[in-house]
């Protein structure tokens, strides 16, 4: 007899973990990898001859700017063609274009596969725009470690060269985009008994329904003592009450030891 197929379902209808972690680090890595690519800022260059020794010369990707810590005037579209020629700088420019390009293919992909509003996401395609997003991060991580490998390799009019904030965004950056890819595609694949999805087999869950006893119902009993403060609206009590008679009572005859629960009145 054939088996049949195993059926899962999901132990909570919100959004998988592993797609909030993908969907927050890969924009924010797009952000620090836009910044890295139009930002004139892979390396400096100080003490520059000829030129004042607070003047120091920023060079990325596509300009090369002249400032100064003196001044708050930065002279950019510097013309430097024998860095620009390099084959880093060429690789560099198209690498981190198409890393940008791949990012947003990759969330644009990876959005409806998550599917928010919905019960239960395609888990295919969200994987699938994961991979795109994580090859987006190798793509910015491949330039950037190029760059930083040959930072003083690289023909430059002096010798005190210092690395730049943009390799810095570049690698952070790339690395949310690999994390974030990553993550996401660890969905397309069920294991862990389900737990990287979130979900449980239907069986275990109807054999611990079936198992578990339910609760023993509590019934509250309501008391009848009631005092007599309880028992009477009237704030006073029988010592006072028999205080203020103004009438005579008999005395109390006690029989064998016992007192009678009540008074005769004359």
């Amino acid at each position: 007899m054939p088996s049949q197929t195993e059926q899962w379902i999901r132990t909570s209808l919100r959004t998988p973990g592993i797609f909030i972690f993908g969907m927050v680090l890969a924009p924010c890595g797009w952000i620090l990898n836009l910044t890295a690519t139009v930002s004139p800022n892979w390396r400096t260059i100080h003490t520059i001859p000829s030129n004042p020794p607070d003047t120091f010369l920023q060079q990325g990707i596509w300009d090369i700017c002249l400032a100064s810590d003196s001044s708050r005037v930065v002279l950019c579209n510097q013309n430097d063609i024998t860095y620009f020629n390099n084959q880093i700088i060429v690789v560099a420019q198209g690498l981190m274009v198409a890393s940008l390009i791949l990012t947003l293919i990759g969330l644009a992909t990876a959005t409806p596969g998550v599917r928010c509003w919905t019960d239960h996401p395609n888990w295919t395609v969200a994987g699938l725009g994961g991979i795109l997003i994580f090859l987006s991060g190798v793509m910015t991580i491949i330039p950037i470690a190029w760059y930083t490998h040959i930072l003083k390799s690289i023909a430059a009019s002096s010798t005190d060269i210092r690395v730049g904030y943009c390799i810095i965004l570049g690698y952070i950056g790339g690395i949310f985009e690999l994390l974030g890819g990553l993550v996401m595609c660890i969905g397309m694949c069920r294991c862990c008994g389900g737990k990287n999805r979130g979900e449980t087999r239907i069986s275990e869950t109807t054999a611990h329904f079936r198992n578990t006893k339910p609760p023993r119902r509590r019934i509250e009993v309501p008391s009848i003592a009631r005092t007599l403060s309880s028992a009477s609206s009237v704030p006073y009590s029988k010592d006072s009450m028999e205080d203020e008679a103004d009438f005579p009572r008999a005395k109390s005859t006690s029989y064998g030891g016992r007192r009678p629960a009540y008074d005769a009145d004359l």
